[in-house]
């Protein structure tokens, strides 16, 4: 029996297809996390653990997907992409909030830790993704 291998195509990343509830948000920063450290940026890893928090929540708050995909890869040398694919194909937007409001901050914050960040939009739904820099050495 012979065995064939592929060679990967494209930068590194992680992605891992998991359950559009709140809890996900937490198995989420573990693959941001490992993905980071992987690569060895883990000062990264904080302003990427509350991105993928912040997406993987929006998905669960604004969608009813039973499933998101987290994915994880590494643009170049000092861009990471950080995305969350879901079955929805209501767009993302930023919304004005007051300052007693309790909730709608999410793409704001995401906005603030990113280099930037956008949406596509998939036949089947869309993926939300953001693209913290990776700071200098």
């Amino acid at each position: 029996m012979s065995v064939t291998t592929r060679p990967t195509v494209g930068p590194p990343g992680y992605t891992e297809t998991l359950p559009c509830e709140p809890e996900t948000a937490s198995r989420a920063r573990g693959v941001v996390s490992v993905a980071l450290n992987t690569w060895g940026i883990a000062e990264l890893a904080e302003a990427g653990t509350l991105i993928v928090s912040e997406l993987v929540g929006n998905a669960v708050r604004h969608t009813s997907c039973r499933l998101v995909r987290v994915s994880v890869r590494r643009v170049t040398d000092d861009l990471v992409r950080i995305g969350v694919t879901d079955k929805s194909h209501a767009l993302p937007k930023m919304d004005l909030v007051a300052d007693g409001d309790e909730t709608g901050r999410g793409l704001v914050l995401v906005d603030a830790l990113s280099h930037r960040w956008g949406y596509y939009e998939l036949r089947w739904g869309r993926t939300v993704w953001a693209e913290p820099a990776v700071p200098p050495c």
